[in-house]
């Protein structure tokens, strides 16, 4: 019988705070990755190095770090993807899909025709994309 591999909890240790991998960028309070899971190619993670589980924890000074670090890795993703569009978010809390307890902003690349409809980007994670104006 095959010996069935145990899944590693990524929040016991902290995968963010002790399993960096693939870093692109680094600074003093924040780095970024490519996602392990990406939604697209070139999804990246940028991830504070304290370890706190919301964004809304940071400091002024780790959120102005946060999208520095966004706008470089926007320049980094156009040379090498060439996306026709982001979605940026983060997910704070299990309610919001949150699974990695330490805050991280997604950068997800997006291409014309990678979803049929795209209008209302973001509110399709609540089913509510669609609306008329």
């Amino acid at each position: 019988m095959e010996k069935q591999e145990k899944k590693r909890d990524p929040n016991n240790p902290c995968l963010f705070c002790t399993d960096a991998k693939g870093v692109s960028l680094e600074h003093e309070l924040v780095y970024s990755c490519r996602d392990s899971y990406p939604a697209s190619p070139g999804h990246t993670v940028v991830i504070p190095k304290r370890h706190v589980a919301s964004f809304f924890e940071l400091t002024a000074e780790e959120v102005a770090a946060c999208m520095a670090l966004i706008n470089e890795e926007k320049k980094l993703l156009d040379e090498e993807f060439s996306p026709d569009g982001y979605n940026i978010g983060v997910n704070i809390g299990q309610a919001a899909g949150q699974s990695i307890h330490h805050v991280h902003i997604h950068i997800i690349p997006r291409y014309e025709g990678d979803v049929e409809n795209p209008q209302g980007g973001v509110r399709h994670v609540t089913r509510k994309g669609h609306y008329t104006r």
